[in-house]
């Protein structure tokens, strides 16, 4: 019996066994939702056409389960430590093969053949070998899909994952500490995951890989966050860590969205390194967030919601299962996306959000391009205390680039390609606090989202980039007097602080002390310039 060029490729390179194992191949959407609700328990329909499923034990990424294989080609470049920690090849090799003899044991395996990256110049070919057809519609999603010009003359793939979660790792194999794996090699150019069905550890994955192959090969910035694009073709881009707003401010209907999570900036322009979005439901509502709630329909997969049995409705404010319930859709979805998501025009605006709990950062202030470099670094955002422990100080949370878990290389190399970028193509970078205004969480109010919303109108108009400034003290950062729509006296700090002046001090200072003692961690590699640019106490 004849077999396929993805049988025989999967044969040769994995030894999957093509005479008992179904192989299907880039299978349409309605046999993924067929199969799914056929031999995946947990699987249905919502009444809007999604397709519903579950992950398992793991609801979450499992960082600390995540290896990358220490050999010769790439471990002079990675950044090794608590994000990248190193695994024998010899042990890659053992869960490799324990994952294929998984997927070999199965009746059918799933393959999606897509691409990362939306620039034909420096995307990879990706492939996708898993069991679950949950899993290859998410990732249908998430990378390019290819026409079928590009399937046929697809050649082979750069990079291959093989998802085998639902089976576990040996946790008693010599660098294993749980019997979940997520292992990278760029040697083989290949990801293994063992023990979790979390599908985002795919999207992740991918991220990663692309951390590390587009400055390395191709000179290319990789960047955690959204970008949109006005009339006139100016880009923005958003970074900020989760509940920063960055979702909601980039999804602008007086711009193109060019993506919302993943985006890489060559000599080119900016391109999206996916097809798709990867959307939080928690709390979900057509008044909040229309787009994304429109987005929730035939082709999407939503992952471990709540719903009535009778009527399929889902219930978005249900987080029985998990707080982090997600839903994976195409970006054309979106009704204002850019498609193709890329843009030939370098960005000009360089937003960092951060949701300051503590009340002692401007609602908006004009970075210099040291200053973007530390603030890039630092990834700033606060943490709002829950009541269960009896805390009740705001907790700063740090991760470097605003997206520290995907980060192979240092911190700073990032940054410095960043504000080259910057300089090169003459772009204005801005720190965006939509955190609290007037004192810290609990006494302050939070900055009310039409001010947020302002603030990135006089960005795009240009009005802020002409503002008169006045100089923050302590974090050295500028501040406009005024801003068209925003009140005056929030703009600086100390003007509508609540308690005395001397508290205001202290939670200032002690803010600054944080940010201090955190970059500690990037100095050793760092210039002083960069340094001096954070805040300094006297």
């Amino acid at each position: 019996m004849a077999h396929s060029r993805i049988e025989e490729e999967l044969h040769d390179n994995a030894h999957i066994d093509y005479d008992r194992v179904a192989i299907q191949w880039n299978p349409s959407v309605a046999q993924l939702y067929e199969d799914a609700l056929k031999y995946e328990s947990g699987s249905a329909i919502s009444s809007t056409g999604a397709l519903v499923t579950a992950s398992g034990n793991k609801t979450g990424r499992s960082p600390k389960d995540k290896r990358i294989v220490d050999e010769p080609g790439s471990n002079k470049d990675i950044w090794w430590g608590p994000v990248n920690t190193k695994l024998p090849e010899h042990v890659f090799l053992i869960n490799r093969e324990r994952a294929v003899d998984y997927l070999n044991t199965r009746k059918r395996i799933y393959v999606f053949d897509g691409y990362a990256g939306w620039d034909p110049k420096y995307r990879i070919k990706v492939r996708v070998v898993s069991a679950r057809a949950y899993h290859s519609l998410f990732m249908r999603n998430m990378l390019i899909r290819p026409t079928e010009e590009e399937l046929e003359n697809y050649g082979t793939p750069d990079f291959t994952i093989y998802n085998a979660g639902a089976f576990p790792a040996n946790r008693y194999t010599s660098g294993m500490t749980s019997t979940t794996s997520v292992a990278i090699n760029f040697h083989m150019n290949e990801m293994v995951i063992l023990g979790t069905e979390y599908a985002g550890e795919m999207k992740k994955g991918i991220f990663t890989v692309m951390h590390y192959y587009m400055p390395i090969k191709h000179n290319v910035l990789s960047l955690h966050s959204s970008a949109n694009e006005g009339a006139d073709g100016d880009v923005s881009i958003f970074f900020g860590l989760s509940g920063t707003g960055k979702t909601t401010l980039s999804a602008d209907p007086k711009r193109f969205l060019i993506g919302d999570d993943e985006h890489c900036w060559s000599e080119d322009g900016i391109f999206n390194i996916e097809g798709g979005c990867y959307a939080k439901c928690i709390n979900l509502s057509a008044e909040k967030e229309p787009e994304i709630f429109n987005a929730i329909r035939f082709g999407s997969v939503l992952e471990n919601v709540v719903y009535d049995q009778q009527t399929r409705v889902v219930n978005y404010d249900d987080a029985a299962l998990t707080e982090n319930t997600r839903c994976a859709y195409p970006i054309e979805y979106i009704p204002n996306a850019k498609i193709p998501c890329i843009s030939s025009s370098h960005p000009k605006n360089i937003i960092l959000l951060t949701c300051d709990a503590y009340g002692v950062l401007p609602p908006v202030s004009k970075l210099s391009s040291a200053q973007a470099m530390y603030h890039f670094i630092s990834g700033y955002t606060a943490k709002i205390a829950g009541t269960e422990d009896g805390v009740t100080e705001p907790e700063a949370t740090f991760s470097a680039c605003f997206g520290q878990p995907f980060l192979v290389l240092h911190p700073y190399r990032y940054a410095k390609m960043l504000a080259e970028k910057m300089e090169k193509h003459s772009a204005d970078a801005w720190l965006v606090n939509t955190g609290w205004n007037g004192g810290a969480y609990g006494i302050g109010e939070r900055i009310k989202l039409k001010f947020s919303r302002a603030i990135i109108d006089a960005i795009h108009s240009g009005e802020l980039a002409q503002a008169e400034y006045e100089n923050y003290e302590v974090f050295n950062l500028q501040i406009p007097k005024v801003c068209s729509g925003v009140p005056t006296e929030i703009l600086h700090p100390a003007k509508t602080w609540k308690g005395s002046q001397e508290s205001y001090v202290s939670t200032r200072n002690l803010l600054a002390q944080r940010f201090i003692e955190n970059f500690k961690l990037y100095q050793d590699q760092t210039t002083l310039e960069v340094v001096n640019a954070g805040p300094i106490l006297s």
